[in-house]
């Protein structure tokens, strides 16, 4: 069926409400024809990616939308930027890629974005609810709101995340609608302990599972004994969409669209079930670790970006102690969780320690690791996958407190007692 438009819809692409509005919503028109909507809906909020300087394009084009008079109509966040321009002093940015990124950063402030630049827009004061409709950017962030919080969002790639914003117009198509976030395939947790359940690494390491096997389909997973943090379901959110396309999975008795398995399945039958044993756990996890080298040369936290009850957990293991000198000891997170840890003190122990903080961006998008690091050591999953290819280094993965000695040591330690179940 051919896509029906309201009169605001054509009110925009007449450019009754400005140039940026008409091109905006002439993008959106479009795409909403190749997936085959039949209709728009409104959005609420939005979570910007494209604010990530990925080259003159990407400047150009908002540059292009802030000369056309671009405002967005919706709370729109903002996810992380090519720079950490209060701590460039601290890495290795080339000067030209810091100045463009940073007039990046002020076109989208200029379009009335919210300068949270933050991968993690969930930990903010900006988190959705279950059921408000919205358009989020930045793939461990869609499976978040999706399933964690239970709002609505499809994949909004770069550059067509600001046109959802500026027009609050989206195809009403994927996981706006209640049919298409049904599961498709069910997953059983087969004697894994409730020790391990409880640990932080298990759900990195089941995120990248469920990733590399599910690709881009629902997986419901069932079996849990132990409910999740909202940390561990981060984590596992970002192995998820890292390692595959996860934007949306249901866990039994613990996510909200899915309190039993009629309700996750909507009363269907799942196209397929499988057991997730700690044989399939234990292959996973050494998959993340591709380095036979055991001297880190970086230590990276904060992918997604770190919580403030992640500073909590880090705060004593680190407290009283000094980082190898041979050993970059970096952690991730946002302004506003920055503060929040500031105040309890956790920066300053962070920084006896001899490790450093980054805001506003990620190691992973921005060239600020110097170029002889060749070995890095994390307890996420998201980094394990992606360093190889975006930072090409060799990767360690191990637990938060295996980071922390191995930092202190200069040499990679893991306890591997805990994958023995």
């Amino acid at each position: 069926m051919p896509l029906k438009l309201t009169e605001y819809d054509k009110a925009l692409i007449a450019g009754e409400h400005g140039p940026a509005a008409r091109m905006a919503m002439s993008i959106m028109k479009r795409m909403a024809e190749v997936y085959q909507a039949e209709n728009m809906m409104d959005i609420t909020a939005a979570h910007i990616d494209s604010s990530l300087f990925m080259g003159d394009a990407t400047l150009e084009y908002a540059e292009r939308l802030v000369k056309l008079g671009a405002k967005v109509k919706v709370p729109s966040t903002l996810n992380v930027s090519g720079v950490d321009k209060s701590g460039l002093k601290d890495w290795d940015v080339p000067s030209d890629w810091a100045d463009k990124s940073y007039r990046q950063m002020v076109a989208y402030q200029n379009m009335g974005c919210i300068t949270t630049w933050t991968c993690a827009p969930y930990q903010t004061q900006y988190r959705p609810e279950f059921g408000q409709q919205i358009a989020w950017g930045e793939s461990n962030a869609i499976a978040f709101a999706n399933s964690v919080i239970g709002a609505r969002t499809e994949r909004y790639p770069d550059l067509l995340d600001i046109c959802a914003a500026i027009t609050g117009r989206v195809p009403a198509v994927g996981l706006h609608l209640t049919e298409n976030r049904a599961g498709n395939i069910l997953y059983t947790l087969k004697n894994i302990s409730a020790k391990l359940q409880e640990n932080d690494a298990f759900y990195s390491v089941l995120g990248y599972y469920l990733g590399k096997n599910v690709i881009d389909k629902i997986p419901v997973i069932d079996g849990f004994s132990v409910k999740p943090t909202e940390d561990q379901l981060k984590a596992l959110c970002a192995g998820g969409a890292s390692a595959g396309a996860i934007a949306m999975f249901h866990i039994i008795g613990i996510t909200p669209e899915a309190q039993t398995i009629e309700e996750a399945f909507q009363g269907k039958k799942p196209d397929e079930s499988k057991e997730i044993t700690m044989t399939e756990i234990k292959n996973a996890k050494n998959e993340l670790t591709t380095t036979k080298n055991n001297k880190p040369d970086i230590i990276a936290l904060g992918s997604p970006h770190f919580s403030i009850e992640e500073f909590k957990k880090l705060n004593p293991l680190i407290e009283k102690q000094k980082c190898h000198p041979d050993t970059i000891f970096v952690v991730s997170c946002s302004r506003e969780v920055r503060d929040k840890a500031d105040k309890k003190g956790y920066i300053q122990t962070l920084k006896n320690f001899g490790g450093k903080l980054t805001v506003d961006t990620c190691i992973l998008t921005s060239p600020m690791i110097p170029k002889n690091i060749k070995t890095l050591m994390t307890n996420s999953a998201k980094f394990a996958y992606y360093s190889p290819g975006l930072l090409g280094t060799e990767v360690a993965f191990g637990q938060l407190k295996d980071c922390v000695i191995s930092a202190i040591k200069g040499k990679i330690i893991t306890d591997e007692t805990i994958w023995e179940n």
